[in-house]
């Protein structure tokens, strides 16, 4: 009991005693003062404790700090002193401690790993920093694995890891596709904080195989990339539906500690079927307000400025129709150590007390240790003034040498503080910092603060002396500060004077003087009244001030405690506020405020406009002009013109619009001078110097304009030098070797005197050069010669008159004359992108060998030959331009399938470089041009003969052409059409087994490999049977074919069925996909309006998502769809713009993996013709047999011909499938075996096809170049099905025959 009783008599002492000392001194932060004081080393800046560095620049430890006398600097590294002077690598700055660790010239950031300390010490003590502990920064590369695919069932959870590798500082992670797009993400799919991507439940959109993880590090600047993830998500039907299952955290609880002050966040992600909701909640209390956030679709619960009090169990919820599942989290919140009290700078005086307290809280509670300029106070040399009581240190009558730096150090297990605090004893006689006889300044009846800020050591003390030889100041009228300032609270006029303020301590005494004014107040001795005004009347309000005269006043008028409106009507004067022409809106309270140095009032009035009486018509009229101008007050700068106006003829007067003549310089021409509001009749007018002035007045109302006044009388302003120097210098060399200097030239009246010359100086820039100068005449242009080649001049012009110069003019910076450039640009490179299009690069010239002002790159490009002709024609070089200092360009418009060369040369403002070794590159083939004629001669019975050219423009090798032919009757109706392809090696044709007069149309184009080209059209007509033949029947898009029989003598006309000309409406259809891995061929067919413009519209099957749309150029039947995800199922629509709501139905297709490579067409080989030219020869010979055996037999009716062959082909057809009915006569065409599959006149539906791009070998699966044209290889038309009828019952004509093997 008796131990408990000294322990608290003990600390009730310390308190006592504490209370009892004398506070410590406060230096005044006067930069002269803090000069010239001694002061131990205070730190000012240092490296953050944890410091990590970019290993590949250099390392910078910052360590700065003040004192007096400056510090010197000394390090330890890893607890042991650190002698820089023995690496190479590592300086110090001068004046200062930072060190710098040159890794750029060859050191290695890891060798210098470490903690370090810094102390800074001079006479009166040392400093220290912090550890700083340096870490070089790393970003590793992903460890390889080997991925396998994600096969997942549709609803099924996925969880794909990233794992990224382990960095220092740890590195962002995102997740993005092989576009460097992020992946999108939702409630179902989102990213974890440990950088893994969940599902919740997979979708068959999931399906991709580009799942990327990338991490990146900040540090370096660098990102690392996993290897792809692929997903296929396979799926069974129906989808079982499943309540949530947390993927993270697992199992039922876990704990988590943070520290105070951090950002808490805690995550629960769950899988699920429908995709659960996370709903989060603290056990026994509610969430932080204004600190808790959700984040990612609420998986993450995010509390910033965590403290202890958000300690506590927090519970997840996930939550679906199915049912529920929770997790529950401890939080635990510590604390790093953090002040309560820090210690602070200590200033006292010889034998004064002082204390330095160091108070610090956290989580476990930190231990405090103290350090004597930086050593263990245990061990640092012994201070009988010093005692140290845990965390408080009690200093008692300290000496000069009890200054020192004191280092206190709270740490736990969480991290440490430390802090720098000194003791300066200093013995210092008294200084006053006011400055001496300093001016105060008051109104009567206010107070006046006197200041006299002082220090000293001892603290001196203060008195106030009124006069040279007053007494001291006593008494209620003052009021004396701690800070030595003065108080007068009611100063009177009498208490204007001279204070003097006195500082004494036992080193010395000082004494200073300031000086104390009284002023009187100011007062409005006319207050603003308040008015009723008739709208568009005038309303007057007046503020008359008396103020002390040694004060200026300024007077502000505010409407309803806000800025007047800015509106020419209201007017304020000298002591008055005019608004004219009031309206409803100027009501309201005005009031007019008095400012001066020292004092401000106001007063203010109320307006309120009421409605006019009726008053007859009034006339309103521009004014007359003004009269009775007069000259008044002339200055060598200025005159005062006053002017009477003239009748306002009802209509107020605005404004008034004062104009100048220069009688001297420019005669008979009036210049605006300036304008004045309406109730002004007099203006002080600025002039300028040598100027003859004669000035007018025109009065301006709502009408109108007055007619200029009389002028005034003339009046001649004195000589001076130019106030100005000419504007717009500029210089610009016109040869290699000058430079040509201009300026605009001064105007008249600017010259301010006569003998207007201009003096030119000009000095090659970064050059140590003296000026060269040279006077000339009123001109603006000097030529400078025999200069360098394009190097900068600093240039100025200045005026000058026979009175002198004007001011120093400013230095504009020009150029010496260019010359043309030296050196051609190198590795030049080209892209050829499609047959027109090429991407051109090149590598810049270096800027000193352009010698000029770079503008650009011209490229020049010719076409040598055509690849398809292989003959040279005359060139023409194009030309095209890329401004600025670029390094590619596009050149667009080639030709197909040529060969080209270009160049690249280098241009500045005089011209063009040397040119680039010419570069050769080739195009590839396109779509050839029209035929370049189509000439249908010698017409027959039956037949036509066609003859054409080759196309201008074939643009690649002609692989075939492509003929198409239908009848028209009379009435402009269509027949079927009927489609041939021909070798490219032929240029005629003679079609056989026409119908006799009968016109046709014929459709002929080229094709390439990579196409079709434009086609050519023409018509022509078989001639007249004058003996009666009948015409045959004509197919429904079956071909033809040469039957050889005779026919009867009596015969019926029998006239062939015609389809008219459709469509009557709009429509698309037969929409088909040809889909690769990452692109689809879309083609369909339109009947409508010619012109349309087409879209298509496509998106992932079976998603949600808006359709994409992209727009086809021209009116094109097919179009590529790019960038399409591989395996993936597509839906796809076709309409046309300005149609509204029309479009064709949708197709849906799957892309699947790359398509085989391009294939060499059987066809067009040379051996393959000539083997089918034998073969068919051969069958023309067993024809012509076959036909004389037939003649034989005699002739015999069409119907019993048709009952002994019972060919379904030729049988009567029905009206409703589109075929022509009635019989057919003896040379009834058969159809050919490569039919059309879709007619140009687009009226056959694909079910009347019995031809596709499948009967043609690979189908659908045939590849497709990304222009949409077709390059798989033709195998051959399959068989017919029996359907077809029985084609060996008659003998096949010979061109049908050939047509069946090109």
């Amino acid at each position: 009991m008796m131990k408990k009783k000294s322990v608290s008599a003990r600390k009730a002492s310390l308190v006592l005693f504490l209370c009892q000392m004398i506070s410590a001194l406060d230096v005044p932060l006067d930069s002269k003062l803090l000069e010239e004081l001694s002061q131990p080393p205070t730190i000012t800046q240092q490296s953050p404790k944890d410091y990590i560095v970019d290993p590949r620049e250099n390392i910078v430890i910052q360590c700065e700090a003040k004192g007096k006398p400056p510090p010197s600097f000394s390090w330890t590294r890893n607890g042991t002193h650190f002698d820089i002077d023995k690496d190479a690598q590592v300086t110090m700055k001068p004046n200062s401690g930072t060190l710098v660790v040159n890794i750029m010239n060859g050191g290695k950031a890891e060798a210098y790993e470490g903690v370090y300390q810094c102390t800074a010490r001079n006479e009166r003590g040392a400093a220290v920093s912090n550890n700083i502990v340096i870490r070089p920064s790393r970003s590793p590369l992903w460890t390889k694995e080997k991925l396998e695919p994600n096969h997942v069932r549709e609803g099924d959870s996925l969880v794909l890891h990233c794992r990224p590798p382990v960095g220092l500082p740890p590195p962002i992670i995102f997740w993005m596709d092989n576009a460097f797009q992020r992946l999108p993400q939702s409630e179902r799919v989102s990213q974890g904080l440990n950088g893994d991507l969940y599902f919740s439940n997979v979708q068959p959109e999931d399906t991709r195989e580009d799942y990327i993880c990338y991490a990146r590090f900040n540090h370096t600047q660098t990102i690392q990339q996993k290897q792809p993830i692929s997903v296929k998500v396979f799926s069974t039907k129906p989808v079982t539906e499943r309540q949530p299952v947390l993927l993270t955290p697992t199992g039922s609880t876990s704990t988590k500690v943070e520290l105070r002050g951090n950002v808490l966040l805690l995550e629960c992600i769950a899988a699920g079927l429908p995709t659960p909701v996370i709903r989060w909640i603290k056990e026994g209390g509610e969430l932080p307000a204004n600190r808790t956030f959700f984040e990612n679709f609420k998986k993450t619960l995010k509390i910033i400025d965590v403290s202890e009090a958000d300690s506590g169990n927090y519970k997840c919820i996930a939550r679906n129709r199915l049912g529920s599942a929770h997790h529950v989290i401890s939080v635990t919140v510590k604390a790093a150590p953090y002040w309560i009290t820090a210690p602070r700078n200590l200033v006292l005086s010889p034998g004064e007390d002082g204390t330095l307290i160091c108070r610090a809280n956290g989580n476990p509670k930190p231990n405090i240790s103290w350090l004597a300029n930086g050593v263990p106070i245990a061990i640092a040399p012994e201070d009988p003034s010093r005692k140290v009581d845990g965390d408080t240190i009690i200093f008692s009558h300290v000496q000069e040498r009890s200054s020192a730096v004191y280092q206190c150090n709270a740490s736990n297990e969480y991290g440490y503080l430390l802090a720098n605090a000194f003791v300066n004893v200093l013995a210092e006689p008294p200084r006053i910092l006011t400055p001496a006889n300093k001016l105060y300044q008051v109104i009567a009846d206010s107070p006046a603060l006197l200041d006299c800020a002082y220090f000293g050591s001892p603290k001196p003390e203060i008195e106030w002396f009124k006069g040279v030889k007053g007494s001291i100041l006593r008494g209620n009228e003052y009021v004396f500060h701690d800070n030595g300032t003065l108080e007068i609270p009611v100063a009177q006029k009498d208490s204007t004077g001279t204070y003097t303020c006195v500082a004494r301590n036992e080193l010395g005494k000082i004494q200073n003087e300031v000086h104390l004014e009284v002023k009187d107040p100011t007062m409005i001795i006319k207050q603003p009244e308040y008015k009723v005004i008739q709208r568009y009347g005038q309303a007057s309000f007046e503020c008359v001030i008396k103020h002390d005269s040694t004060l200026l006043p300024t007077i502000i008028w505010l409407k309803d405690n806000a800025e007047l409106p800015d509106d020419e009507r209201f007017l304020v004067g000298k002591d008055n506020l005019t608004i004219m022409n009031v309206t409803d809106k100027d009501d309201g309270t005005y009031t007019c405020i008095v400012n001066t140095t020292l004092d401000s009032v106001s007063a203010s009035a109320v307006l309120t406009v009421v409605a006019a009486p009726p008053t007859p018509a009034i006339i309103y009229a521009r004014p007359n002009p003004p009269f009775d101008l007069e000259l008044t007050g002339q200055l060598e700068r200025s005159v005062e013109l006053s002017w009477i106006p003239g009748d306002e003829n009802n209509s107020p007067i605005t404004n008034f619009v004062i104009e100048y003549e220069d009688g001297l310089h420019e005669p008979g021409v009036w210049h605006y001078q300036t304008e004045v509001p309406g109730t002004q009749t007099t203006v002080q007018l600025k002039l300028s110097p040598y100027v003859n002035y004669s000035f007018r007045v025109i009065a301006v109302n709502e009408i109108g304009r007055s007619p200029p006044s009389e002028p005034s009388e003339q009046y001649l302003t004195k000589s001076a030098n130019p106030d100005e120097n000419p504007s717009n210098v500029q210089g610009i060399g016109s040869e290699p070797d000058n430079l040509v200097i201009t300026w605009e030239s001064l105007k008249g009246f600017q010259s301010n005197g006569p003998g207007l010359q201009y003096k030119v100086s000009w000095r090659q820039k970064d050059v140590d050069d003296e000026w060269t100068s040279v006077i000339v005449a009123n001109v603006s242009k000097y030529i400078v010669s025999g200069t360098p080649t394009f190097v900068p001049y600093e240039i100025k012009v200045q005026a000058l008159n026979d009175l002198g110069y004007a001011p120093e003019p400013s230095e504009v910076i020009g150029h010496s004359g260019e010359d043309l450039p030296m050196v051609a640009p190198g590795n030049v490179q080209v892209h050829v992108i499609n047959s027109t299009l090429a991407k051109v690069h090149w590598d810049t010239v270096p800027l000193k060998t352009v010698r000029g002002h770079l503008q650009g790159y011209k490229v020049y490009y010719w076409k040598v030959q055509s690849l398809s002709r292989r003959s040279r024609r005359h060139v023409e070089k194009k030309i095209l331009t890329f401004r600025g200092n670029k390094t590619f360009g596009m050149l667009p418009g080639l030709e197909p399938y040529s060969s080209y060369k270009l160049n690249v040369r280098v241009v500045n403002g005089k011209g063009e470089g040397p040119a680039s070794p010419d570069k050769v590159f080739k195009t590839p083939e396109g779509v050839p041009s029209s035929p370049s004629f189509l000439r249908i001669t010698n017409p027959t019975l039956d037949s036509l003969t066609l003859e054409w050219g080759s196309p201008t423009h074939p643009n690649g090798v002609l692989t075939s052409y492509i003929l198409k032919f239908q009848p028209i009757n009379n009435t402009h109706e269509l027949g079927p059409l009927v489609e041939i392809r021909i070798p490219a090696n032929e240029s005629s044709l003679i079609l056989k087994n026409l119908n006799y007069s009968t016109r046709y149309k014929f459709y002929f184009n080229a094709q390439t490999s990579v196409g079709s080209g434009s086609q050519i059209t023409e018509e022509a007509i078989t001639i007249m049977d004058e003996a009666g033949i009948l015409r045959p029947a004509v197919g429904a898009g079956k071909g033809y074919s040469e039957i050889l029989f005779a026919t009867s003598p009596v015969m019926h006309s029998v006239r062939p069925t015609f389809y008219k000309v459709q469509p009557l409406y709009p429509r698309i259809r037969n929409v088909t996909t040809a889909a690769a891995e990452t692109y689809a061929n879309i083609s369909w067919e339109y009947e409508g309006p010619d012109h349309a413009n087409f879209y298509v519209e496509y998106g992932v099957a079976g998603s949600k998502e808006d359709w994409k749309k992209e727009i086809v150029n021209g009116s094109r039947s097919f179009f590529v769809l790019k960038g399409l995800t591989p395996g993936t199922a597509y839906k796809v629509r076709v309409g046309a713009e300005g149609l509204s709501g029309f479009r064709s139905s949708e197709d849906v297709f799957e892309t699947g993996p790359a398509m085989a490579s391009r294939q060499v067409d059987i066809a067009t080989q040379g051996w393959f013709i000539g083997l089918m030219c034998a073969v068919a020869l051969l069958i023309l010979i067993l024809l012509i047999v076959c036909f004389i055996r037939r003649n034989k037999g005699g002739k015999y009716p069409v119907k019993e011909k048709e009952d002994a062959h019972a060919d379904p082909e030729i049988q009567p057809m029905k009206e409703d499938d589109g075929t022509f009915g009635e019989y057919s006569d003896a040379e009834d065409h058969k159809p050919l075996k490569k039919g059309s599959r879709t007619p140009s006149d687009r009226t056959v539906k694909k079910e009347d096809s019995d031809d596709s791009l499948v009967d043609y070998g690979e189908g659908v699966n045939g590849q497709f170049n990304e222009d949409g044209s077709f390059i798989g290889q033709y195998s051959g038309k399959k068989e017919k099905e029996p359907a077809e009828g029985n084609e060996s019952s008659e003998a096949p004509s010979p061109v049908n025959a050939m047509n069946s093997f090109v």
